[in-house]
């Protein structure tokens, strides 16, 4: 690839600069394409109009009032990225991405520092340079911008992998497709805007076309802003709570469960396990309501494990029935997710997703709906694959569900300012 394919951030630089001086520019194009088809008194009244645009908006005092969460942003820059331990966001767009022939070193290095530069500009509520629709940069909603690297992308930093960064092993229950699985670069976007999503998910494409292709879009959604309390475990479309026993943020048990440590380029990272499972919601329907609660090991009411009364209540495995059977049984997903090793654990932040069918979809099917499951930790063949061979072998929820897609990256650490993400890769 050559030099003039990629994108010049001084060419950036000088665009934003007209940008942002050129809002009455803009305003006289439109002013004079007015004059040519309506005249210029009509002219004159679409400018007024266009300049009471960048005006307050209501002035109602209840509509001032009301609770308001779009200015909120989360910071960029640390010691980790941002979108890991950060209270899930309503909207994510998880994208893979495919390097390009002839993307090296360098031009690894000079994509990661546009993308940061993007992300840490559109995180907190500032347009990217050359941003088209700056106006969309302005309500950043909590956005988050966090990349990872597949192992072709190590490879072409000329880095050392970890021993965990590669395909799952292949696993009974996949059906995995090619067009939903792994990838060179990772970029999940999350905010509680999608609108905020989708601007940023394009910015980050517009500039990292020069040198990498879209492989996969995965779009997911969790419970709207404000619909239930902080801290309440999410839903999937089972109507099931999905995370219960996560590991919480800020504690020395996430720190353990979550970041790389030691030295080396990874150490303040993670890895990123992100599976596409689609659920039969039909089939879901048909079983009553004590046998989903049998598949699962909870009540599906509050989450709280079939031997006890709340949703952080330790379940009793060796509870049984009057005639002996154990009240959660063995083939229950709770059950098979549950390990006496202490190190198997991770840490679940996943969304839903329900799309349009489409064609060739089976007769009586009314959605394509599923998890969009992402869960992270510091060692995938350590911490996850060991869980997920125990739900493969005995899970009786995988009747109704089937991963589609499957990838595993690696989260480098965080930057400080003037830094980027994957500096510590490609420096």
């Amino acid at each position: 690839m050559t030099r003039s394919d990629e994108p010049d951030r001084a060419d950036l630089i000088r665009a934003d600069d007209r940008t942002r001086r050129t809002g009455t520019t803009r305003r006289r194009f439109l002013l004079g394409g007015a004059v040519a088809g309506v005249g210029a008194a009509a002219a004159i009244g679409i400018d007024f109009a266009l300049g009471r645009a960048g005006e307050a908006g209501p002035t109602d005092a209840a509509a001032s009032a009301a609770p308001m969460n779009g200015d909120v942003t989360v910071p960029f820059h640390g010691v980790h990225q941002a979108g890991i331990d950060t209270d899930a966001q309503t909207h994510a767009t998880f994208v893979g991405l495919d390097l390009r022939d002839g993307v090296d070193r360098e031009a690894l290095r000079r994509l990661m520092k546009v993308l940061s530069d993007d992300a840490a500009r559109l995180t907190q509520g500032d347009p990217a340079l050359a941003d088209s629709e700056p106006e969309l940069a302005l309500a950043p909603a909590r956005l988050t911008v966090t990349f990872g690297f597949g192992p072709r992308f190590v490879e072409r930093a000329n880095g050392a992998a970890p021993a965990w960064l590669h395909p799952l092993p292949a696993f009974a229950v996949d059906r995995l497709r090619p067009e939903l699985s792994d990838g060179d670069l990772l970029l999940q976007v999350a905010a509680d805007d999608p609108l905020t999503v989708a601007h940023a998910v394009r910015m980050l494409l517009k500039d990292a076309r020069g040198f990498a292709s879209v492989r996969w879009v995965q779009q997911g959604f969790r419970h709207a802003y404000g619909t239930h309390a902080p801290g309440t475990t999410m839903r999937n479309l089972f109507g099931q709570v999905d995370g219960t026993a996560n590991p919480r943020p800020g504690t020395a048990d996430f720190d353990a469960v979550v970041w790389a440590e030691g030295g080396g380029w990874l150490a303040g990272g993670t890895s990123l396990v992100i599976r596409r499972i689609r659920m039969d919601l039909e089939g879901w329907d048909r079983l009553d309501r004590s046998g989903r609660e049998q598949s699962v090991g909870r009540f599906l009411a509050n989450g709280a494990p079939l031997t006890g009364s709340h949703e952080d209540d330790e379940p009793d495995f060796s509870a049984t029935t009057a005639i002996g059977f154990p009240v959660i049984p063995e083939f229950s997903h709770m059950r098979r997710a549950r390990s006496d090793d202490p190190a198997e654990r991770i840490f679940r932040r996943g969304y839903n997703y329900d799309v349009p069918l489409g064609p060739g979809a089976a007769a009586g099917e009314v959605s394509d709906s599923g998890l969009i499951f992402a869960s992270f930790q510091a060692d995938v063949d350590r911490q996850f694959t060991p869980l997920q061979r125990r739900l493969d072998e005995l899970d009786l929820l995988n009747r109704w569900t089937v991963p589609i897609g499957s990838a595993v990256f690696a989260i480098p650490p965080g930057c400080e300012p003037g830094g980027y993400i994957g500096e510590t890769l490609l420096v």
